[in-house]
């Protein structure tokens, strides 16, 4: 009988042990899910959850203050997330805040990330609707990881062909293999050098031009800024452009003359007629030009006389004096 007693007293210090540990532990879950507490309630709407569930935990800026209360679906592109957080974060909330949705780790629980906003807000109340940041899928990431290696692998391969091609030219072998390329790479580099330094002083003395142009200087400068030689072009230019109405107009008679002529000389009359068909005045114009001819000799001849008479000697050489003098 005393045995059963102490049996029966076992079984029911078992049971009083079980039953405390079983209370300690509803609790401790009780208190990760502020079940044991005083809370408040947010909302945010999402397109996609991307596998959130009850009883997940919110984070904001990195600290656990709750956890998914409900989710609730509203139509085919919103779903509603109720959100119970802790009271004593609601004088750090505000409501332009951003919800996003994230992972324990790379690949554990999801959870909801709560992000302050830089600008200033009024701070959250009871059931306020928090702003939904969307953000990539795990299988979005998966996707475009996906189409990314395979890009990658298109590149290897054409890389490894490029490469191929490479190693199989024989022309760039001998390039590489030929011994004067450095010294004529250096030589040309020299002479580009040498050029972008003549072309560096030719801009140079383009710009000085310039600025002497700009300052009145020089003769491109001078003849841009100087009124007077302006105005002396353009008087050059009435006087040119009258000369040629008055050669214009002395064309005119001279071709009025020339018809003249032609008709004269067609109906055998005139001066031009007879000089030119009258070859008696030819003759006779070649006699008077031999006697000027003569007669001009003869002067030379005696004004030579004259040099070395002695009444005339000095008169000359006071007039060659005079010469000398004026030279």
């Amino acid at each position: 009988m005393e045995a059963q007693v102490k049996n029966n007293l076992k079984l029911g210090s078992l049971v009083l042990a079980g039953m405390a540990l079983l209370v300690l532990a509803l609790y401790g879950v009780g208190k990760n899910q502020n079940l044991f507490g005083s809370n408040f309630r947010l909302k945010a709407r999402f397109v996609n959850v991307n596998g959130l569930m009850k009883g997940n935990n919110i984070r904001f800026s990195g600290i656990q203050v709750g956890t998914v209360s409900d989710i609730r679906i509203l139509n085919d592109t919103s779903i509603e997330v109720i959100m119970l957080i802790n009271q004593k974060m609601k004088p750090f909330i505000h409501n332009n805040a951003l919800a996003s949705i994230g992972t324990e780790g790379l690949m554990g629980n999801k959870i909801i990330n709560i992000m302050p906003s830089p600008s200033p807000a009024p701070l959250v109340a009871e059931n306020d609707l928090l702003v939904a940041r969307p953000v990539a899928s795990t299988d979005e990431m998966l996707q475009t990881l996906s189409r990314s290696n395979e890009n990658i692998a298109f590149l290897s391969e054409d890389l490894r062909n490029t490469v191929r091609k490479i190693s199989r030219s024989t022309t760039l072998q001998s390039l590489l293999n030929d011994s004067s390329l450095v010294p004529n790479l250096r030589a040309t580099l020299q002479h580009i050098k040498g050029a972008s330094v003549n072309a560096q002083a030719f801009t140079e003395d383009i710009r000085q031009l310039i600025l002497q142009t700009k300052e009145g200087k020089g003769s491109v400068g001078r003849l841009l800024t100087d009124t007077g030689l302006y105005r002396d072009l353009a008087r050059s230019a009435a006087n040119i452009d009258s000369a040629g109405k008055g050669a214009a107009g002395l064309i005119a008679h001279l071709d009025e003359m020339v018809l003249q002529m032609k008709e004269d000389i067609g109906k055998g009359k005139g001066t031009a007629n007879a000089l030119l068909k009258d070859s008696g005045i030819v003759v006779k114009l070649n006699i008077t030009l031999d006697n000027l001819k003569k007669g001009t000799d003869g002067f030379n001849q005696n004004m030579e006389a004259l040099k070395h008479n002695f009444l005339f000697r000095g008169y000359f050489r006071r007039l060659e004096k005079q010469q000398d003098q004026r030279r």
